[in-house]
């Protein structure tokens, strides 16, 4: 253990050095945490770090591709390192596969034409991603006494929601990459709560609403803020908060 140990409690945050991530940092950093910053580009990671600390926050950047298994290894035995144990991980790193734009616009997305290597990018960074660095990650979880997980998913990965041609999300184009990769991951949650449960550890996945962010060239009427709210809600539950469940900040959301 290192001059970094702390009694903090100590969250992961993948893609943190913009948008919703940046936000639940803050946020986190503000409740008292020490905030690790994932993000792919080591100066973007650094200048976020220093901004929460700025604020009087306690944060880090660690460099942190998921789609990179060298770079999660590497992440992995730096917070082994230097705390020893984790409490918290948020997996928000995502990508639309559309680049900047909005839902509505992500006419390369619909099932009869998609390039199927745009499906895999997409779903290798958002569900594939995920799975890597939970499980880099969980040995060190386990050795925390209130362990969370929140995974950062979408309304647009309900089918609830995406199959009611009279509903909130009837505007938008069909998609065969992005909903459906929140669609796996919002399953994929559920499966790690239901392993997970009888260890105390609590998995669940966060809506954060449509939020003003580069991943929809910033169409989105929400503010990072208030997209990161449900994300702290659900990273900082008690123990005898919910385990497995979709939400956002209204409440639960329809699988």
């Amino acid at each position: 253990m290192s001059e970094y140990s702390t009694n903090r409690t100590v969250a992961m945050i993948t893609g943190a050095n913009k948008g919703i991530g940046r936000a639940t940092a803050e946020r986190l950093a503000a409740l008292g945490m020490t905030v690790l910053i994932g993000a792919r580009d080591q100066g973007r990671g650094e200048q976020a770090a220093a901004a929460v600390r700025a604020a009087g926050g306690d944060a880090y950047a660690v460099v942190l591709d998921v789609t990179d298994p060298a770079t999660v290894g590497a992440a992995a035995r730096w917070v082994e390192e230097r705390f020893g144990r984790l409490d918290v991980l948020i997996n928000n790193a995502g990508i639309s596969g559309s680049g900047q734009v909005s839902p509505e616009d992500a006419h390369d997305q619909v099932p009869s034409s998609v390039d199927l290597d745009m499906v895999r990018a997409v779903f290798e960074t958002n569900v594939f991603g995920v799975i890597r660095v939970t499980n880099a990650l969980l040995p060190l979880l386990r050795r925390s006494p209130a362990p969370r997980i929140v995974n950062v998913s979408s309304a647009a990965g309900s089918l609830t929601l995406a199959s009611d041609p009279d509903g909130p999300l009837a505007g938008l184009l069909a998609s065969a990459a992005y909903s459906p990769s929140k669609t796996a991951l919002n399953g994929l949650t559920v499966q790690y709560a239901n392993e997970l449960r009888k260890d105390g550890i609590l998995v669940n996945a966060a809506d954060p609403g449509f939020v003003d962010t580069d991943i929809n060239h910033h169409t989105g009427y929400l503010t990072t803020a208030q997209g990161a709210a449900v994300v702290v809600r659900l990273a900082t539950l008690g123990a005898d908060g919910p385990t497995g469940g979709f939400f956002a900040e209204g409440g639960p959301v329809p699988w």
